[in-house]
C-alpha cells in the first residue's frame, strides 16, 4: 500500500541507506525517466508521481522535479528523494 504526501512532508521524512531492490534494466529505465521528468519539469512545469520508500514504507507524491543528481532527485523549495529510494515514476 502507498500513502499519498505533500511534497512538504519530505522534509521529515528518514530515508535507509540501503538500496531497494531493482534490477540493472529496472535501474537504467528509472534513470531515463528521472532525466525525462527533470526536463518536463523545467521547460513545462509538468509534475509527475514519484513512488518512493522511507524507513516506514511506500509513499507518493505528486510533483514537479527540478532536477537530478547521481544520488538525489531535487524538488522544490530544496526538498529531495534519494535516488536509491525510488520505485517508479509515472508522467501524469
Amino acid at each position: 500500500m502507498t500513502v499519498d504526501i505533500e511534497k512538504e512532508d519530505i522534509e521529515g521524512l528518514r530515508f535507509p541507506k540501503d538500496e531497494l531492490h531493482l534490477g540493472a534494466e529496472e535501474r537504467a529505465a528509472l534513470r531515463l525517466q528521472l532525466d525525462m521528468a527533470s526536463t518536463l519539469g523545467n521547460l513545462e512545469k509538468h509534475k509527475v508521481r514519484v513512488v518512493f520508500e522511507d524507513s516506514e514504507g511506500k509513499k507518493s507524491v505528486h510533483t514537479t522535479i527540478w532536477g537530478v543528481t547521481e544520488k538525489n532527485v531535487l524538488l522544490k523549495g530544496g526538498r529531495s528523494i534519494p535516488v536509491h529510494r525510488i520505485h517508479t515514476i509515472s508522467f501524469t
